[in-house]
C-alpha cells in the first residue's frame, strides 16, 4: 500500500533527523517544521525542507516556499504522487545564507529510491530572507550525474 504524499509519516523526537546532521529530530529540524523556531540559515531551511519531503509534510514544504515562486498545492502533490523514499542528503556547498544575509545558495544532492530503482536529485537552490524568515526561492537541477 502506498502512502499519500499528504499524509506525513510521524517521527519521534528521539529519532535521527532525516536531514543528515547526525542530530535527533527534536533538536534539529522538528522545531522548524513545527513553527517553534525559525531556520537561522538558508542551509537550515534547506535541511528542514528535505526532512519535510522525506516525511511527506506538504504543509511545511509549501510554507517554506517563497510566495512569488510557490507552486499550487495540487501541482506539488501531483509531482509527489509517485512513491519515493528519500534516503540521504549531502550538502556540497553554501554561499552566503548566514544569519545576517538576505540571500543564499545551497548546493545539495538528495538520494532516493522508488519502484524503478535509486535516483539522485542534484540541485543548486536559491533562498531569500525577508523579515527574518528564510524561504526557498527556486532551484536549478544539475544534470552532471553527481
Amino acid at each position: 500500500m502506498s502512502r499519500s504524499p499528504v499524509d506525513p509519516v510521524p517521527l519521534a523526537d528521539d529519532a535521527r533527523c532525516p536531514c543528515g546532521t547526525g542530530e535527533v529530530l527534536g533538536s534539529c529540524c522538528a522545531p522548524v517544521l513545527r513553527g517553534q523556531r525559525r531556520a537561522a540559515t538558508a542551509e537550515a531551511l534547506m535541511r528542514s525542507r528535505y526532512t519535510a519531503f522525506a516525511v511527506g509534510d506538504i504543509d511545511r514544504v509549501m510554507a517554506s516556499w517563497h510566495p512569488s515562486t510557490r507552486p499550487l498545492r495540487s501541482a506539488l502533490e501531483a509531482s509527489l504522487g509517485e512513491e519515493s523514499r528519500w534516503l540521504r542528503l549531502e550538502v556540497h556547498r553554501t554561499e552566503q545564507g548566514g544569519p545576517f544575509d538576505d540571500d543564499g545558495v545551497v548546493e545539495f544532492t538528495a538520494h532516493g529510491k522508488r519502484e524503478g530503482g535509486r535516483f539522485r536529485l542534484h540541485e543548486i537552490s536559491r533562498f531569500t530572507r525577508e523579515d527574518g524568515v528564510w524561504r526557498y526561492l527556486d532551484g536549478t537541477v544539475q544534470r552532471d550525474g553527481r
